[in-house]
């Protein structure tokens, strides 16, 4: 007889303890065997859980009376979220995990997805939560996190709530039986950057570097994409990046839609892995609907990707400012970092066949790139599109020498 799957269930039992209860029997009706993790704050009887508020309280050198005396929630709960991932590591180093669930509201949802961010790529999360259905980047961040709107709110057994807390249990019950740990390939990897207007590149690169016996995984920069690509860097895993998509740098240097704020880029720097940048979908900055764009971006030239995002033109002030910020994260870089620029155009948009193609500007990048990049970082020009056949082999080409040292 197999083993039964161990899963882990969040949920505070001063607050959601029938909820839970529901939930763990879903859990154990599906053959998992649950550990109960309770971050229960309030003062209540001793818990039952396999982690109690006691526990993750001692976790971090705290008891649950000095917690609760700060009197401040946002303070209270990030001690006990400090305690949690230390004790459910713990757990996990013990006895193994094949999946992650949690109940809850803005609270609850806050602790189980710190929690479940903090646990790899590849086991199963999910989360039932009131903030769901609303915006929900700051639980998710870059993880695979499956969140499952509660509806109505999570305030005991009705209806709506035990179909939703029972699909939520059926969903990681499923997950659970199913999982394996990632197994790495054996094959250098490649973590590329990339956008729909630089794809063509992003694919032919890909598709040579897996002919060539390489693993490639591609990420989108649209804000989490360049974020999540920083964070497989930094778990070493990593030897070379092809960072093809900078709009996430441009975004945050002037107000875009898609910043991933001031860190992007530095993991492979401070790692020291190899890099090779190119300055992909700088050519504009990615706005909200047109009307928007306008009152924000005034007096610039504008291309209605649809009707929640427009791409406002960059130009040469703007382009100066990206070279400025790369060339300084590249001055700290501990391993080799070239760049490469394609002369003629940074985008489809920045292309003959484009809406803000201005052929004027990426040689003005290039030449002022040159007067502030570290002179041990080489920037190649190169005659072509971004998107040509032409420029994407020589990214290749690079990758290759990198990893051979010829």
């Amino acid at each position: 007889m197999d083993k039964k799957p161990n899963v882990l269930l969040i949920a505070t039992v001063d607050t959601k303890d029938v909820e839970a209860q529901f939930i763990k029997a879903c859990l154990e009706e599906r053959g998992l065997t649950v550990f109960h993790l309770d971050p229960s704050i309030r003062s209540l009887a001793e818990s039952s859980a396999a982690i109690t508020p006691d526990q993750i309280a001692a976790a971090v050198g705290k008891t649950m009376p000095e917690i609760r005396a700060l009197n401040h929630e946002g303070k209270c709960q990030a001690i006990m979220i400090e305690g949690a991932v230390k004790c459910a590591h713990d757990l996990h180093d013990r006895v193994g995990f094949s999946g992650i669930i949690g109940v809850g509201g803005s609270m609850g949802t806050t602790l189980g997805t710190a929690l479940m961010r903090s646990f790899p790529f590849g086991l199963p999360k999910v989360m039932i939560s009131t903030m769901a259905s609303g915006f929900t980047t700051p639980f998710v961040g870059f993880k695979d996190i499956v969140m499952v709107n509660s509806v109505v709110d999570i305030s005991g057994l009705n209806t709506i709530t035990r179909s939703v807390f029972r699909n939520g249990a059926l969903a990681l019950a499923g997950m659970a039986h199913a999982y394996r740990p990632l197994e790495k390939s054996g094959r250098p990897l490649v973590a590329i950057s990339t956008l729909g207007t630089t794809d063509k590149c992003a694919v032919r690169v890909r598709k040579s570097l897996e002919q060539l016996g390489y693993e490639a995984v591609v990420f989108h920069t649209l804000g989490t994409g360049g974020a999540a690509l920083d964070d497989i860097v930094r778990s070493g895993s990593v030897s070379v990046v092809v960072d093809l998509s900078l709009v996430e740098v441009n975004d945050f240097l002037h107000g875009g839609l898609c910043s991933a704020g001031p860190d992007r880029c530095k993991a492979a720097m401070e790692m020291g892995v190899p890099t090779i940048f190119a300055p992909g979908n700088i050519d504009f900055t990615v706005a909200g609907p047109i009307d928007d764009a306008k009152k924000r971006f005034p007096g610039k030239r504008y291309h209605i990707h649809n009707a929640a995002l427009t791409a406002v033109r960059a130009e040469a002030e703007e382009f100066r400012h990206v070279a400025d910020h790369m060339a300084g994260l590249i001055a700290t870089a501990k391993g080799p970092v070239a760049f490469y620029v394609p002369l003629g155009g940074f985008s489809a948009h920045d292309s003959a066949e484009g809406h803000l193609y201005d052929p004027s500007l990426p040689p003005v990048f290039a030449e002022y790139l040159k007067t502030v990049i570290p002179s041990t970082t080489p920037v190649v020009q190169l005659p072509c599109h971004i998107n040509d056949p032409q420029f994407a082999d020589a990214l290749v080409k690079q990758v290759v020498a990198f990893q051979t040292g010829k």
